[in-house]
């Protein structure tokens, strides 16, 4: 038996195997990395119009500082500063004790400490907060919790040109 290559004279064509480009490819198996199509879909990066969510999940403790661009979403413990231009969404049954600066805040477990909205604060059924909150907008649900200092409906800048507080029950002199 004899093992060899044929190549093909150069005046004749190469042969090559028929492919349908039109059918996609189905990999068995693990995912692959590359282009190759997968069986199933996993969110991996931000859809179109849809950005991408950070999940801090159930049963993680976690201590330090969150920053950055996105959505996050803490199911489990955080202690610490977050300051993120996305939604921070606060699940019930998770907790947080530190400072949180973000475009949009829902709160459904526990807060310790302030919260800086630029867009909307929503207190679910389940929220509580202890701390101070400024807000472009505020949603409080029946059965949510807060003690502290609320602020919201003042744009940036807006509230130092306010009218200074009522003293002792008297109208603001003007």
């Amino acid at each position: 038996m004899a093992l060899f290559t044929q190549t093909p004279r150069k005046d004749e064509p190469v042969p090559r195997p028929e492919t349908k480009i039109d059918t996609p490819q189905v990999v068995p198996g693990p995912p692959l990395i590359g282009p190759a199509r997968r069986t199933e879909e996993v969110p991996v990066a931000a859809t179109p119009g849809k950005p991408a969510e950070s999940i801090l999940s159930a049963g993680l403790t976690i201590e330090g500082k969150i920053e950055g661009t996105g959505n996050v979403r803490v199911a489990g413990r955080f202690k610490g500063n977050v300051n993120v231009k996305g939604e921070f969404v606060i699940d019930p049954g998770a907790s947080i004790e530190g400072e949180i600066r973000a475009e949009t805040v829902l709160v459904g477990g526990q807060v310790r400490g302030q919260i800086v909205a630029s867009s909307r604060v929503e207190m679910r059924d389940s929220g509580t907060l202890v701390g101070d909150l400024k807000a472009g907008s505020l949603t409080v649900v029946a059965g949510s919790k807060m003690r502290g200092k609320v602020e919201f409906g003042w744009k940036e800048g807006e509230l130092e040109d306010a009218a200074p507080p009522m003293e002792s029950g008297q109208p603001p002199k003007r």
